[in-house]
């Protein structure tokens, strides 16, 4: 295939990838990843545009707490499709890929914002690489060191803590793990479930397969560190301290 044939069959995926559902979007994603180059460079046109467009209005907004439901609907809808697409890119083996990623999202596809100066880049990396057994015990580590060093110390959270965890910080966690998880994984859609079965606690554990029955999932080999777990099956976080905790993760203004 010539450079011609090659740019012009990019050209070609991009507009099929942007004309698409969102519904659909991520399948197209994944199919585009599937065809090689032409693919991929439909994929970084696709995420450089949303750089310009989304990545630096967000960056430049400091103020978070009035952006919170512009920010949900985005999550909802664009952070799984971006997400998707950095895995692909992430995950191909390119050289023109990985030059891209590092050049443009050096840490990644979401702005790891913190009110703690907390960094969020070693869970951002954990969670590209899909490893969601470690992402899970460093979502607990840094909601920890947001805290403070009583809380690293202990290794867990009072649920007094976490009503008091800031804005910015929970919402810069769920949106990592949002965005690489297909949106199957994070606190907001765990929240999402928990409003769906009306607060009823029992319903959601087995929802999210935390429980089957009358038995708890053993932790760790019980759960499932992957994509076909049940949708908000990760992160676990807090749920072995009690509902008091998660219940102050499920109803805290991140999520208004």
């Amino acid at each position: 295939m010539s450079v011609t044939d090659n740019a012009d069959s990019a050209n070609a995926l991009y507009l099929q990838l942007k004309a698409a559902s969102v519904k659909n979007q991520v399948q197209i994603v994944r199919d585009l990843g599937a065809v090689g180059e032409p693919g991929l460079d439909a994929l970084m046109r696709f995420l450089a545009e949303y750089q310009q467009t989304t990545v630096a209005a967000l960056a430049a907004t400091s103020d978070v707490t009035s952006k919170a439901s512009e920010n949900k609907a985005s999550e909802n809808t664009v952070l799984p499709l971006v997400g998707t697409i950095y895995q692909v890119l992430f995950s191909s083996g390119s050289a023109a890929a990985t030059v891209f990623l590092q050049t443009h999202f050096p840490q990644g596809v979401v702005p790891l914002r913190s009110a703690a100066e907390v960094d969020y880049a070693p869970l951002q990396q954990l969670l590209a690489e899909q490893n969601f057994q470690a992402a899970d015990q460093l979502t607990l580590q840094k909601m920890c060191e947001v805290v403070g060093a009583a809380a690293v110390q202990r290794k867990w959270l009072y649920f007094t803590e976490i009503e008091r965890l800031p804005i910015a910080d929970l919402q810069t966690l769920n949106a990592l793990w949002l965005a690489h998880s297909e949106g199957r994984f994070g606190f907001s859609v765990q929240r999402e479930l928990w409003l769906s079965v009306g607060k009823d606690w029992d319903q959601l554990w087995s929802k999210i397969g935390w429980r089957s029955g009358n038995l708890w999932t053993r932790y760790p080999q019980g759960f499932t560190w992957a994509l076909s777990a049940p949708k908000g099956h990760l992160p676990l976080s807090n749920q072995l301290r009690g509902v008091r905790g998660i219940a102050s993760l499920l109803a805290h203004p991140a999520w208004s």
